[in-house]
């Protein structure tokens, strides 16, 4: 055993806890029983099977308000494994339910027997018939595929508010709609056909013209069960109005019974049966997509009403004006929204009662806007507005930034209401629709219903559709609040269906708290023929059992999720996913919310079970090790939950008081050890990378591989010895190289200037010259400790950068130029929290700004160009991302490359420093696709703007990579 392995009792949790009813039993604790997890890993191979209890936990919760902790889960990579998956189910009598991105909201991604995740493996898009059409693989998000069709003029007709976490299996899957999809831009709509696997393995292109001849060969009697029911349907004419009337409106709930009057043979049928099916008639593998254009002559208002129903009686006239989008939002709503940044703050002054409508028109050409404009201002003309706050204009813009705060602010509704619920209270999330002209009653007669159940009301919605979104927060460890919760379903179910022939599930499909309520909304008859169609597709039942058929009138109350406080920090989580994709690790170990998850797991659990234990021992490498730190996850989430500093201070409680003397050591000796560090990396040139290797392979075992960097061939050679002159008189700033960029050279062959040079270089051009203070050896960012929870060290140089960086800049009289992004993050934003508060003073005085703004704002309108390169590929970092300064390093690169390419997969690359150097699998899995996309084609630069980020793309793609500072001064060098 390593000499500092730490100790996973140091994140037991220590508080008092009761154990929840809805714990994981210790009879679980060992994971996945035999002999299901030795076959299933004989069939598929080890590296597919997922059966620790670690795992098991992870997969039980997704973002709705129910909890099954599945008997294993498996990871299929083609067609192949999941028909071998289909098969083993069926002839060991198994259940199997497919999972991708998990937010779904009413447990359709949740199963109890053989969970199947087909998010890893199962990306990718390609474009056909110049943008038109898409056809795209089902583990692919929304915002993903949208990326690539904006280059063609093109979208997606579904845009649900999860688009940046969504995957396309689950929107076509579930029949998602969103924000303008409406009943016409929909997946059954715009689908223009599916591959899909049926429950007995049987594979469907409905796109191939002999799809129907090679369907009857292999399933004959499902073929004739369809087309019985067609018959059945059709000859009965009340039936048929009826269907066609429920779709009048936006419906989810149930099977789609209009496929089989909008389809003539059986895989017609079929296509449009599988879209809203949930999983349960079989797995959709491809969909090719019908696009729609991309009109980006946009103009929207925020408009402010004094009541709900007030904002819901004016939104037919918005769209008879063409308005695509009508949002609702009520006061509770835009008031918890104040969490989301970029909201104004003086939201959270509005009064309870008020509420807005978001409104936007899209055409695409300025005389197509100018008349959209004029109509929205015939109808608001004739409104009662009011203005409540100051911030509130009730004006249309044309302008980018804030349609997008509009557009964040209401993409925010389940998160950021949820995320101000009271702690430990289960978030339910309902959707209904109504035809749109009754929508200010429904408001009125919902409000009304909350209130006599005791929920207070937080309502929005697609209202130009009469599509309404709500949320209830219970506590699920309380019966009294589980039945009052079961209660308002009743009424509110009956108040739907009665009063307003509504839909119970407009858009997050029927899942398994609307299941009880299926024949309630579609009658008897309507209702057996869906049992029947089940029965016809997956007669064994194999798929997803009781999520869109049970004929248990309490299934909703079945499997309601607990949610234990935790730390601080991540006690608001809803669990929704939304970070997960832009998490590094989240296709290695785990994601934000999976450790978010594992987590309180453990608060369910009594202190010191079986299951406690089994996770404690996990979590240390695969929530806390593995985690890069890079924080996107808080760019990512709606009210910026830092999963990421929740890991950093569970690093740092890992550590012993050994390890924190020694790291503080370091911290105030580190002009020793950056010269030392240097002289090794330019020894390294002698010694060889293999020996390297070895050498630190060795040190790895023995003290501990989250403390000992791996030596990597990618590692370049030392930076020159001195640091450029420059002169304090006449400066235009203060220019800091970051300790990397004094240790750390360029890529290998790179022939020209460093970048210490080079930033000298071309600021002297522009007549800014900037100076390097003598002493900034010694000198650091202060990452290094923060990034891995050690406190006194972080306290140490935080302090000593911040003295420094005050008496250089002259009391903050010069700006401080950092050429190195997660730099300029530490001392800007990262070392507030650990300074003295008469550093704090100093640091107020400081201007920190990025080499990539100092080039972009203050050098490139004064610089000539000279030469460009070709193309150039870049790397936006994830410091970039928290900074804001990524158009700076696109707006940098233009001026130097004809082509300026920024990767639709690009992410952080978890580098991190040196993590990437201590769990190299970590950046190899977080830039597997970036690499791939890299690496599709040739280019001329490879450029970023972090000399850690750059050695880990050069690891990732065999490519060099270089500041795009040094590529300016190429460019504009006389």
């Amino acid at each position: 055993m390593p000499l500092l392995e730490p100790k996973p009792e140091a994140l037991r949790p220590g508080a008092a806890r009761t154990p929840s009813p809805d714990r994981v039993p210790d009879v679980r604790a060992t994971g996945t029983p035999e002999p299901l997890r030795g076959e299933l890993t004989a069939l598929l191979g080890p590296e597919k099977v997922l059966w620790t209890v670690s795992d098991l936990v992870k997969y039980a919760s997704d973002a709705s308000p129910y909890r099954f902790v599945p008997q294993v889960v498996v990871v299929p990579e083609n067609i192949d494994d999941i028909s071998a998956i289909l098969s083993y189910a069926h002839g060991k009598g198994r259940e199997v339910v497919f999972r991708a991105a998990g937010t779904s909201l009413n447990g359709q991604a949740q199963g109890e027997d053989i969970l199947v995740d087909v998010r890893h493996h199962w990306a990718g898009i390609e474009v056909l018939d110049d943008g038109t059409r898409a056809r795209i693989r089902p583990g692919t998000t929304v915002m993903r595929a949208n990326a690539t069709l904006a280059r063609f003029g093109r979208l997606l007709g579904p845009d649900p508010a999860s688009a940046i976490a969504c995957t396309i299996g689950g929107v076509v899957a579930n029949n998602a709609s969103g924000m303008t999809a409406g009943t016409t831009r929909n997946s059954y709509r715009t689908v223009a056909s599916l591959t899909f696997v049926l429950p007995s393995g049987t594979v469907v292109d409905t796109a191939d013209p002999a799809a129907d001849e090679l369907l009857a060969h292999a399933e004959p009697q499902l073929c004739e069960g369809l087309l019985a029911l067609k018959a059945e349907i059709e000859a009965d004419a009340e039936l048929t109005a009826r269907i066609r009337a429920k779709y009048e409106i936006k419906n989810t709930n149930g099977y789609r019974l209009d496929a089989f009057l909008d389809g003539s043979t059986p895989v017609q049928i079929l296509r449009g049966l599988m879209v809203g099916s949930e999983g349960t008639f079989g797995f959709i593998s491809e969909v090719v997509f019908d696009t729609l254009p991309l009109d980006r002559k946009v103009s929207s208002a925020l408009l402010f009403f004094p009541s709900l129903t007030a904002a819901a009686a004016a939104v037919p006239r918005f769209n008879e004006a063409g308005a695509i989008a009508v949002e609702l939002m009520d006061g509770n709503t835009l008031r918890a929204s104040v969490s989301v940044q970029g909201v104004p703050a003086d939201w959270a002054e509005l009064p309870k009662e008020t509420a807005a409508l978001l409104v936007e028109f899209r055409a695409p050409d300025e005389p197509g806007q100018e008349a959209y404009e004029r109509a929205a201002a015939a109808v608001v003309e004739g409104l009662d507005l009011v203005a409540p706050v100051a911030s509130v204009t009730n004006e249309f813009t044309r302008e980018a930034r804030v349609i997008s705060g509009y557009w964040k602010a209401r993409k925010a509704f389940v998160t950021a209401v949820g995320g101000s619920r009271p702690s430990g209270t289960t978030l339910i999330t309902e959707d209904f629709a109504v035809p749109p002209s009754l929508l200010a009653d429904a408001c009125e007669a919902l409000l009304r219903l909350q209130a006599e159940h005791g929920f207070d009301a937080a309502v929005a919605g697609h209202a130009a559709h009469g599509n309404l979104h709500f949320l209830l927060a219970f506590d699920a460890a309380k019966p009294s609040d589980v039945d009052r919760y079961a209660a308002f379903m009743d009424d509110f179910c009956r108040l739907t269906v009665e009063r307003f022939d509504g839909s119970l599930k407009a858009e997050h499909a029927t899942g398994r708290n609307i299941a009880p309520f299926l024949e309630l909304e579609w009658g008897p008859k309507a209702t057996e023929l869906m049992w029947r169609t089940k029965q016809v597709i997956d007669p064994d039942g194999v798929l997803a059992p009781r999520i869109v058929l049970d004929r248990d009138p309490k299934a909703h109350l079945r499997g309601l999720k607990t949610i234990p406080e935790v730390e601080l920090i991540a006690d608001p989580c809803i669990e929704c996913g939304f970070c997960e994709p832009t998490c590094p690790s989240h296709g290695l170990t785990t994601s934000p919310r999976q450790r978010i998850v594992l987590r309180r797991e453990m608060m369910r659990q009594p202190g010191g079970s079986p299951v406690e234990t089994g996770l404690l021992d996990a979590y240390g490498y695969e929530a806390v090790d593995t985690c890069a730190g890079d924080s996107t996850c808080k760019l990512a989430c709606p009210v910026g939950i830092d999963t990421g500093a929740m890991m950093k201070d569970f690093r740092h409680q890992r550590h012993s008081p050994r390890e924190e003397r020694i790291a503080a050591l370091t911290a105030r000796n580190f002009k020793a050890v950056e010269a030392s560090a240097r002289l090794a990396v330019a020894a390294a040139d002698t010694i060889g990378d293999r020996l390297l290797e070895t050498v630190t392979g060795l040190a790895r075992k023995a003290v501990r591989p989250d403390l000992v960097p791996e030596w990597l061939p990618e590692i370049p050679g030392a930076a020159p010895r001195k640091l450029p002159r420059t002169s304090r008189v006449g400066a235009s700033a203060v220019y800091y190289p970051a300790c990397v960029n004094r240790i750390f050279g360029g890529p290998e062959g790179h022939r020209g200037p460093s970048l210490p040079q080079a930033v000298v270089a071309v600021s002297a051009r522009t007549g800014k010259p900037v100076w390097i203070p003598e002493d900034v050896a010694g000198t650091c960012c202060s990452t290094i400790w923060h990034s891995k929870g050690y406190d006194e060290g972080n306290v140490v140089m935080a302090n000593r950068i911040v003295e420094a960086a005050w008496g250089w800049t002259a009391g903050g009289k010069l700006p401080l130029v950092v050429d190195a992004s997660s730099c300029t993050l530490g001392i800007a934003h990262e070392v507030v929290p650990y300074l003295t508060e008469d550093n704090r003073e100093l640091h107020r005085e400081l201007t920190v700004v990025d080499s990539l703004v100092w080039a972009a704002d203050e050098l490139l309108p004064k610089l000539t160009i000279l030469r460009k390169t070709g193309s150039a590929v870049l790397h936006p970092t994830c410091s970039m991302q928290h900074l804001g300064d990524v158009e700076q390093l696109r707006t940098v690169a233009e001026a130097c490359a004809e082509e300026v390419v920024v990767p639709d997969d690009a992410g952080c690359c978890a580098f991190a420093g040196d993590r990437g150097m201590l769990h190299k699998e970590l950046t190899a899995s977080a830039t597997a696709k970036e690499a791939a996309e890299v690496n599709s084609r040739e280019y001329d630069a490879y450029l970023s703007a972090n000399r850690m980020c750059e050695i880990g793309m050069d690891r990732a793609t065999g490519r060099a990579y270089h500041s795009v500072l040094m590529e300016l001064e190429r460019a504009t060098r006389p």
